[in-house]
């Protein structure tokens, strides 16, 4: 079907999360507009995940440190930074914008760039440079996904719900393949742990993650229950945090970290795991997409607007309902009075049950 509309810009300036949210608005796009082209304007940090995807035309990286930087030096430095960036999505000559950035500037660089259709989310009012808007007052009674899926409907075209899509590229495949054959790996045993907090929170990413004492324990289980090659994912900034998980593992030959590894890299290795277990961080939402055996581990953060999407059968949210949790809501963590209470009192037993659950599942 082809409704008209010959190109799209979707901007999505945020985290690993809320790009892979966006790709169910990407697939709707190309159902209902088949000749379309379809342009993604991000951060540096997810430009690598939207450049192998098969719907997206090219990836405009949109880097703050790099415009501060360019401020530092001038004015005039700034001034020529926006005008290159803004004149390489210009030169396009894109006919609809859809801004899920929640901030007014990226639908000014929309204007600035001649894109006259410009649609989105309207945060606090800050649409000011969109045509059309739905209003929202923060992410809280449904799914991300289901949020951006919503701004869809200012183009009068059917929605569907789908799953996440999150691809790789072949170089990647191939130097995960490389890597298992040079440490002697074979079968396909592997189960992927992301043990950390990812990088969305900052310091205060720790308030996400199961007690780290607790990833020992269950990977010498898995290792000793199910034969299992443990894969451990986290960014650089938490290889200390890894090491100090792995120093308490007994079986640290079975064990294997990629806290140096590209997103790419990390996706080609998830790619290979039969399982996949993990508290609310990038990687856990690759298996999500790749539709792994799934166990993500959730605290304060609100599973039914971040969690997995869609829900499916081979993926299991382990969480503690408690009167003051979800303690993160319109883009704010409170102060937690209660000592991370809904994670602390998620047992081993729990993770170990949800993996006999789905570890039989074909």
């Amino acid at each position: 079907m082809n409704r008209g509309h010959k190109s799209f810009l979707v901007i999505n300036v945020f985290g690993i999360g809320d790009v892979l949210f966006s790709t169910p608005l990407l697939r709707n796009l190309r159902d209902n507009f088949t000749t379309a082209k379809i342009y993604y304007l991000c951060n540096k940090k997810t430009a690598s995940l939207l450049q192998n995807h098969p719907l997206i035309e090219k990836v405009f990286v949109y880097e703050r440190d790099e415009f501060v930087a360019a401020q530092k030096k001038s004015f005039f430095a700034l001034i020529r930074k926006y005008w290159q960036f803004i004149s390489e999505i210009r030169r396009e000559r894109i006919e609809c914008a859809i801004d899920l950035s929640l901030n007014a500037p990226f639908g000014l660089f929309a204007l600035l760039a001649g894109i006259k259709k410009r649609y989105g989310l309207n945060y606090k009012n800050r649409s000011r440079f969109l045509n059309r808007t739905v209003k929202i007052d923060g992410f809280i009674d449904k799914h991300v996904a289901d949020y951006y899926l919503d701004a869809l409907k200012l183009l009068d075209i059917p929605v569907k719900r789908c799953h996440l899509e999150v691809y790789t590229d072949n170089d990647s495949k191939a130097w995960a393949g490389e890597f298992l054959n040079q440490n002697g790996i074979s079968g396909n045993q592997f189960i992927g742990i992301a043990p950390c907090g990812g990088a969305a929170f900052g310091k205060d990413a720790f308030i996400k993650r199961w007690p780290a004492d607790k990833y020992p324990v269950l990977i010498d289980k898995l290792i000793a229950e199910f034969k299992a090659k443990i894969f451990i994912f986290a960014g650089p900034q938490e290889k200390s945090d890894v090491e100090k998980i792995l120093s308490l593992v007994q079986h640290k030959d079975s064990c294997f970290e990629f806290t140096a590894a590209t997103l790419p890299q990390t996706i080609a290795l998830v790619e290979r795991c039969n399982l996949f277990i993990g508290n609310d961080t990038g990687p856990l939402r690759f298996a999500d997409a790749l539709d792994k055996k799934t166990i993500a581990i959730f605290g304060p953060v609100d599973d039914n607007v971040y969690g997995l999407y869609p829900k499916r059968k081979t993926a299991v949210v382990i969480k503690k309902d408690m009167p003051c949790r979800p303690c993160y809501q319109k883009f704010r963590l409170a102060p937690c009075r209660d000592s991370r209470k809904c994670l602390n009192d998620i047992s081993f037993e729990d993770v170990m049950s949800a993996v006999k659950e789905l570890w039989t599942i074909q």
